[in-house]
């Protein structure tokens, strides 16, 4: 059984990830593995309706069906710098894309 390879979910732009998700699959990756924390759990959820609709023009490079698999909800207790302990919620998507990637000529106009 293959690793799946993971992205993990942070604060920077939806779109970002979003073309995080297609370069993995480009690269042959078809397995993915979304990770958020705390308060980008959200996102995350944004990331994998994104993928799985197809929505948008980064997601068109995406397989003609990304299926999402498991999701795991866990918790992990973290250290501040002050040195307190705090539990932040995790949140783990699989996703899967099945089928052949469009090709780029029909991109290119």
């Amino acid at each position: 059984m293959s690793d799946r390879r993971t992205i993990f979910i942070g604060k920077k732009p939806l779109h970002a990830y979003v073309r995080a998700v297609v370069m993995a699959m480009e690269a042959g990756d078809r397995s993915l593995n979304l990770v958020a924390r705390g308060a980008t759990i959200g996102r995350a959820v944004d990331v994998a309706e994104v993928c799985r609709r197809r929505n948008g023009i980064i997601a068109q490079s995406l397989p003609p069906e990304v299926i999402i698999g498991n999701i795991n909800c866990s918790s992990e207790e973290l250290e501040n710098d002050d040195g307190k302990k705090r539990t932040v919620s995790v949140l783990s998507i699989q996703l899967d894309g099945v089928g052949e990637l469009p090709s780029s000529d029909s991109n290119e106009k």
